[in-house]
C-alpha cells in the first residue's frame, strides 16, 4: 500500500506530513476529494471484514493510524519468528541462488518491520552512526549466509571470512556462485 500511495504521490495523506486545510483554505475541497480517495483506495485494499470495521472513519491518516494500531500488536512475535528462521536456515537441497532469495525474502521483512533507527537531528549529523548500524547488519547478513550454506562450500566460507573488510552480502553471494 505503501508503494501505492508513494507513487501516486499521496503518501503524505498517510504520514501525516499534508495535515487537513481549515474549511476556509481554497486548497480544502481538493484536499478532501483526494483524502477520501486515498481513504477508498485504503478500504478497497481490506478483507471485507476488516474494511466494514473502518467504515465511519473518513480520514486517511486517522484510517492509517488505526489499522496500524490494529495489526503491529503482533509484529514483536514475527520479528522474533524472522530473527530465529534467519539464524537457523541452512541451504539442505536448495540451490544456493534459491537459499540466498529465501535469505533475502527474510531479511526484507525484517527490515520492514523492525527498520534501523535514522538519524533525527536537526543538524546533519556527522558522526555516521548509521553507517556503521548498516554495516553491522551487512556483516550480520554475510555471516548468516555463509553459515547457512552446505559443507561444499567449506572452502569459499572461509576464504570469504578472512577478507578484511567483509564484502558485501551481494558480493559475497556472487563470490560463492563463482
Amino acid at each position: 500500500m505503501i508503494r501505492a500511495l508513494w507513487s501516486k504521490n499521496k503518501l503524505e495523506f498517510v504520514d501525516g506530513t499534508l495535515p487537513m486545510p481549515k474549511k476556509e483554505d481554497a486548497n480544502y475541497k481538493a484536499w478532501q476529494r483526494c483524502n477520501i480517495m486515498v481513504v477508498t483506495w485504503i478500504t478497497q485494499s481490506l478483507s471485507p471484514q476488516i474494511a466494514q470495521s473502518t467504515i465511519y472513519i473518513d480520514n486517511a491518516k486517522k484510517l492509517w493510524d488505526e489499522l496500524k494500531e490494529r495489526f503491529t500488536k503482533g509484529n514483536y512475535f514475527r520479528v522474533y519468528d524472522l530473527l530465529q528462521e534467519i539464524h537457523s536456515i541452512k541451504q539442505g537441497e536448495k540451490s544456493v541462488t534459491n537459499f540466498f532469495t529465501k535469505l533475502k525474502i527474510l531479511w526484507d521483512e525484517l527490515d520492514m518491520l523492525s527498520p534501523a533507527p535514522d538519524c533525527s537531528c536537526t543538524v546533519k549529523c556527522t558522526c555516521d552512526l548509521i553507517k556503521s548500524i548498516q554495516k553491522k547488519q551487512e556483516i550480520e547478513q554475510v555471516i548468516c549466509f555463509l553459515k547457512g550454506l552446505g559443507e561444499v562450500y567449506g572452502t569459499v566460507k572461509s576464504n570469504i571470512l578472512m577478507m578484511d573488510p567483509l564484502p558485501s552480502i551481494n558480493k559475497a553471494y556472487v563470490l560463492v556462485l563463482q
